[in-house]
């Protein structure tokens, strides 16, 4: 660490790309967890819910930014769906 901080003294001109570096790091990590403990279509167990999209409320927007979205079923999806049951 304190050869680090000896480089920094010498290279001031890196401070600002560590800087830029670290807010880059921390954003992807906090916005990979915020994706993974909030968002439905992101599955850790697949053993226990083999079929994740079958709980996705339609009503609930999936996406970060949704504009003017308005579900409706697809009939021939639902007449699949219901063969199936």
């Amino acid at each position: 660490m304190r050869g680090f901080v000896q480089i920094l003294k010498k290279k001031k001109e890196l401070i600002p790309l560590i800087g830029f570096m670290a807010f880059a790091a921390t954003g992807a990590t906090t916005a990979s967890l915020y994706f993974l403990f909030t968002k439905t279509d992101v599955v850790i167990n697949k053993t226990g819910n083999p079929e994740p999209w079958e709980r996705v409320d339609p009503s609930k927007p999936q996406k970060l930014i949704t504009i003017n979205q308005q579900w409706k079923p697809i009939e021939e999806l639902q007449a699949v769906k219901n063969m199936q049951k």
